[in-house]
């Protein structure tokens, strides 16, 4: 008989035949079995079949029966602590690139901390107080060693920044708005605004709301750019600044502060005004691309002008001169579905008015509305919300009212549906007038910008902050966190619905048009690459889901702690892929 205290081992036997129907067939046993000398042979007895058994468990039995030893999972290593750590590896990664760290300042706790701050802005914009309490449940804190810092000192820090402001934004427009990078020459700039919650800010004042917050004390901000849009410089206003004075002042900026000239000023028609335009006669080394106001247009347009309907019977666009614009080039457009839409929209306007104004008359004419001064307040709140003033004519008395339509005046306004004019002092040989049309229009990315920082990605307002200095600062935070959501979106295209390569329209006058491949992922929802395609903000979100945990090997305090990074999905490897950079375990 063998001896029970031999050694046993797993052994498996595999067969392989072709059946009576054709069919090949393979077999698989495991058997736990005992080998053992009996009269000079070597034998062998089956203790058990482990065939029904996991192959998982097979492998670990015949591992353990070889001498390697296991120990519970649980035992082996705990998970101490898992955080988020994508999203924040990716912005950071992004901002090293550009060399953010190193244009903010020297190396140093405030710099730590401000940079902290705009990648916080990207990947979760929110008050400062709830971005101290967020980063620290990310690996954002932790590895720029910010988690301690109070609320004291990111209010230092953002007064560092705002110290550093003009000097940052120097590098910037010196290598994005001069030299190769902008032959034309060419400065986008716009206004828009923000509210302001509290009394104690000397920047808050009440004016014209781009928000829609009637009532409300706001501040108002202009973002420069470069020809793309990408912002490189910001400047803060009191909430009551009218668009040409905002105009006025970022010019002579660009010239004392930014040592530059020559340069092409792109501005919609309510900031380059005539004023302004005389302005930058005098000063000098500064030519403009704006459009001409209606009334302008209209002068343009009368009978002895030389904007005559005729112009349009084959393009949409046409070049003219008129003596009042000397040493300007005016480039004339008509966009057919632009004087569609005005029409429907006056229409519509005129009707709803007509029926308010009904009203009054009814209630005039039954003696409920009595006095000119009453019945002329009533409709003047109707005329001021529909903005249709200059197409009635109106006879208001202590005891009636009536009003008709100004048909000449509607017939005259409608006959400029659709029509805008460029001006601009760009030569012909450096810009034809399909190029000075698309550079007007180009403005519609500074509009996008501000879109991404007052909502879809940094949500700039409300401004909760009192002094002048932290109001800048933070705008001007919110503009450095715009800048690298600007190249992000640019390095992810290929991830988002984002149109990857738009067409150039035939038509420059024309709307835009998305590409072929634009509408494809906008239908299938998946990339090229066959990745599932997603909005910019949806693709921080996945890649804040890749972690980085913190493994205690052992089962006491003292046992080594090892930081692991989850395993990335294709996404987000391909993600940090188009940023050049491989997934760190650690920011720095």
């Amino acid at each position: 008989m063998p001896k029970r205290g031999s050694a046993v081992h797993v052994s498996t036997h595999r067969r392989h035949y072709v059946g009576k129907d054709g069919v090949a067939r393979d077999y698989e046993t495991h058997l736990l079995r005992r080998s053992y000398r009996q009269d000079g042979k070597v034998k062998n007895e089956t203790v058990a079949n482990l065939s029904h058994l996991p192959g998982e468990l097979i492998e670990i039995i015949r591992s353990s029966l070889a001498g390697q030893a296991f120990v519970p999972a649980a035992a082996a290593a705990t998970v101490t602590r898992s955080m988020p750590h994508g999203h924040v590896a990716a912005v950071h990664a992004q901002a090293k690139a550009l060399g953010l760290p190193t244009l903010l300042g020297p190396a140093g706790r405030d710099r730590d901390i401000a940079l902290a701050l705009i990648i916080a802005r990207v990947c979760r914009p929110g008050s400062k107080l709830a971005t101290t309490r967020w980063w620290t449940d990310t690996t954002l804190a932790q590895d720029l060693g910010v988690a301690d810092a109070t609320t004291d000192e990111v209010y230092a820090a953002m007064d560092w920044l705002a110290g550093r402001q003009e000097a940052i934004e120097t590098k910037l427009v010196g290598t994005h708005l001069a030299g190769a990078a902008n032959p034309h020459r060419l400065a986008l700039f716009d206004l828009s605004s923000s509210w302001v919650t509290g009394r104690c800010c000397p920047l808050a004042a009440r004016g014209y709301s781009r928000d829609g917050k009637k009532g409300l004390p706001q501040i108002e901000y202009g973002l420069l750019t470069d020809p793309a849009g990408r912002p490189v410089a910001v400047r803060v206003f009191p909430g009551n600044t009218a668009d040409p004075t905002a105009f006025s002042a970022i010019v002579q900026t660009i010239k004392d502060t930014f040592k530059l000239s020559d340069m092409v000023m792109v501005g919609d028609r309510g900031m380059i005004t005539s004023a302004r335009v005389q302005e930058l006669r005098e000063l000098g080394g500064f030519g403009w691309v704006t459009a001409l106001r209606a009334p302008a247009i209209a002068a343009l347009a009368a009978d002895d002008g030389p904007l005559q309907m005729s112009l349009f019977d084959q393009v949409n666009l046409a070049e003219i001169s008129h003596p009042d614009y000397p040493g300007e080039r005016l480039v004339a457009c008509r966009n057919p579905a632009l004087a569609a839409e005005r029409d429907r929209k006056r229409l519509a306007l005129l009707a709803s008015t007509d029926v308010q104004l009904t009203k009054i008359v009814a209630a005039a004419a039954a003696g409920r509305l009595i006095g000119a001064g009453k019945i002329g307040i009533r409709v003047g709140k109707v005329i001021g919300r529909y903005k249709m003033a200059k197409h009635y004519i109106l006879d208001i008395t202590d005891t009636t009212f009536t009003y008709e339509r100004d048909t000449e005046a509607i017939t005259a306004e409608a006959a400029l549906d659709g029509i805008y004019v460029i001006r601009t002092t760009v030569p012909a040989e450096a810009m034809d007038p399909a190029k000075v049309v698309a550079t007007y229009k180009s403005l519609a990315q500074v509009e996008r910008d501000f879109r991404s920082i007052k909502a879809i990605d940094l949500d700039l307002r409300p401004i909760h902050h009192y002094t002048e200095t932290r109001v800048r600062a933070h705008v001007f935070i919110c503009m450095l966190a715009a800048y690298l959501v600007w190249h992000l979106r640019q390095a992810w295209a290929p991830l988002t619905f984002t149109d990857e390569h738009r067409p150039d329209p035939l038509d420059p006058v024309a709307p835009a048009r998305r590409s072929q491949g634009a509408d494809t992922k906008a239908a299938t929802k998946a990339t090229t690459e066959h990745l599932p395609a997603t909005s910019f903000t949806a693709l921080l979100g996945h890649l804040a889901t890749l972690t980085r945990a913190d493994l205690r090997y052992g089962d006491n305090d003292t046992s080594p702690t090892v930081p692991t990074l989850a395993e990335p999905t294709p996404t987000q490897r391909r993600a940090f892929e188009l940023l050049s950079a491989v997934v760190p375990l650690t920011l720095k």
